[in-house]
């Protein structure tokens, strides 16, 4: 049979150190994961455990370079992210079997539009317009994890314009990568090529055309991008 159109082309990552690629099947992320940012959104972290939410595969921007300043937004929020990439999947997964499904990791910026997320909280309406448009995130290349360190506890820091506005650990998540992955595994059969946006610390704020976000994660990767 004849497709209707042509199939989009995968989105995919370089991995780091090969020339291999990593394709990406879905995009995960994980809301409300470091107490700080919790806090500075203005909600009570003992209160407000970490949600999880979708972004679509074809919003995503690879490597360094130009990221779209998105339509109906006056209020755009960087948030700076430890990525996670799963080669192998299941569903109920046990501890040793994410450590198994994980292939490595990456820099990731998850982009909000904060006023679109504040209209839709405040009529108790999903915000999935406000975190899914195109252009909403952006990935360095995957380090394998073999070379990554201990991305588990590593420092994050997030400059926009060479001011440093994010600058924390990993090791502060709340769920942190593999409790969040064994919860996700309950609610959802993983698979491989999927990502997992770990969540951002404090620090979260706004950004505007010509704004250049650089993303360091030590031992992991870095991401640098300039708003158009």
């Amino acid at each position: 049979m004849r497709s209707v159109f042509e199939p989009a082309q995968h989105i995919t990552v370089p991995v780091t150190g090969s020339d291999q690629v990593f394709p990406v099947n879905r995009i995960f992320c994980i809301g409300k994961n470091y107490a700080e940012h919790v806090r500075e959104m203005g909600s009570d972290p003992s209160d407000t455990p970490p949600c999880v939410f979708m972004k679509p595969a074809d919003c995503l921007v690879v490597g360094d370079g130009d990221l779209p300043y998105p339509s109906a937004t006056d209020d755009l929020h960087y948030e700076g992210e430890l990525v996670v990439a799963l080669s192998k999947g299941g569903k109920d997964l046990d501890r040793a079997a994410v450590e198994d499904a994980i292939f490595g990791y990456a820099a990731g910026l998850d982009m909000t539009r904060r006023d679109v997320q504040a209209g839709l909280k405040e009529r108790r309406l999903p915000w999935d317009m406000a975190k899914s448009f195109d252009g909403c995130a952006a990935i360095s290349e995957i380090k394998p994890k073999a070379d990554a360190g201990n991305p588990h506890a590593t420092n994050l820091k997030l400059s926009v314009n060479g001011d440093v506005r994010q600058n924390d650990t990993t090791a502060k998540m709340i769920w942190p990568v593999v409790d969040a992955l064994v919860h996700l595994s309950t609610l959802i059969e993983l698979k491989p090529g999927d990502l997992l946006f770990t969540g951002t610390p404090e620090g979260v704020g706004q950004v505007v055309r010509g704004d250049r976000m650089d993303l360091v994660i030590t031992d992991v990767a870095e991401l640098s991008v300039t708003l158009k």
